[in-house]
């Protein structure tokens, strides 16, 4: 049963990383290009997705710190507007 648990996470682990890697903009993927991620992925069980996920995943963009109002009670411009 151990290694039947095993085998479906592997499974699992290498179709995750196989659709972000297709899901993924090449000019953003690190390392390789991302035809080579996904070959890695597919022909390397364990070392390929687990490479993808530390190495070759795109980085997140970060948040913008300066946001504006997140609803129009926040905004004194659109609440002067109203009066």
């Amino acid at each position: 049963m151990a290694r039947v648990l095993l085998i479906i996470a592997i499974v699992m682990l290498t179709v995750y990383c196989v659709v972000e890697v297709a899901q993924s903009r090449g000019y953003r993927v690190r390392a390789m290009p991302r035809w080579l991620w996904a070959f890695a992925v597919i022909a390397v069980p364990v070392v390929g997705p687990v490479a993808w996920l530390l190495l070759g995943r795109p980085v997140k963009d970060h948040p913008r710190l300066d946001r504006g109002p997140s609803a129009p009670d926040d905004d004194e411009d659109f609440l002067r507007g109203l009066r």
